[in-house]
Order: structure tokens, then sequence, then C-alpha cells
């Protein structure tokens, strides 16, 4: 058994000019994915700007292993139809997790990621300190589909605050 790092929330906050899938709409949801593990958002019915704002926990064994997301439209009668996919790396996130930072103001940026065709960001991630934590936020722009983005947000739970990474 691989020792378990931590935990990932993902906060999937919403989709932004996502595909028509259903005449003229789709009823989308989100799975995310990473080694073995799957979680799922709600079905957000008849919107292709869906406010999903769930919050999907990822352990951390191997933060090698990219985080893959899919989008899908619920169909009540046949196979779900794919709205496209992304992937991202937590590495850059974990190295500012690593730094164990402490009491910097809120909104103090500790990293930058930039978009690029190596990654799935639409727009460059800021890495912040909010709230006493470490977060990114993140717009994933999708691939194998004619439009989408996804909005997310990365938080680093501890198991153990003594743990070292």
């Amino acid at each position: 058994m691989e020792k378990m790092m931590g935990l990932l929330r993902i906060h999937v906050k919403r989709g932004v000019n996502l595909a028509v899938r259903d005449v003229v709409s789709s009823d989308p949801y989100v799975v995310v994915r990473m080694g073995k593990q799957k979680l799922k958002t709600r079905v957000i019915k008849k919107n292709v700007n869906p406010e999903w704002n769930d919050d999907l926990t990822l352990s951390v064994a191997d933060p090698s292993l990219p985080v893959k997301l899919a989008v899908y439209d619920r169909d009540r009668f046949s196979f779900d139809d794919k709205m496209g996919d992304a992937e991202f790396e937590i590495g850059p996130f974990l190295n500012a997790v690593k730094m164990r930072l402490q009491g910097l103001p809120d909104g103090t940026i500790i990293a930058r990621v930039q978009a690029s065709r190596q990654n799935c960001l639409s727009q460059e991630s800021c890495i912040i300190w909010s709230n006493g934590k470490v977060v990114q936020d993140m717009f994933l722009r999708l691939r194998n589909v004619e439009t989408g983005e996804v909005e997310l947000q990365l938080e680093w739970i501890d198991m153990h605050s003594d743990m070292i990474i």
C-alpha cells in the first residue's frame, strides 16, 4: 500500500460555454479521476453554463499522477455523451504546499502556472494563500470538443499537521 500524502479537495465551481448535446442544451456532470479513484459531481439539468459548486476529495499517494477530468451529458435512454476532457498536474501545487508557509497576507500569490500546449489551462493559474491555506484556481479548456471550460479550485488537506511530505 502506498503511503498517503494527504487529501486534495477539488472544488468544481462551474462550466462555461459547454457543448450542446441534447438539441438545445445539455445535462452536464463532471467525472474526476486520479489513478484508480473516480468521483462525480451532480448533474445540472438543461444548462451549458452549470454551477456545480461540488467538493470532490481525492487521496494523494502518487503526486506524479495527473488528475483527469471529463464532462458528460446525462442521457436517460442511451449512453451519456462525452462533452470534452482535460487533465492537470498537481506538482506545482504540492510544491507550494511543501513550503509550509505561515501567516501570509490573504491573497498573496505563491506561484503562477502558465497556460501552455502541455497543459489544459485556458489562462494563467495562480497558487495563492487564502484563509490560512494554499489554494489554486484553474480554468481548464476542455479537449476533444468544440467548446467549453471548467473552473475549479484545489485545496490541500493535511492528514497530520506534523507529517513530512
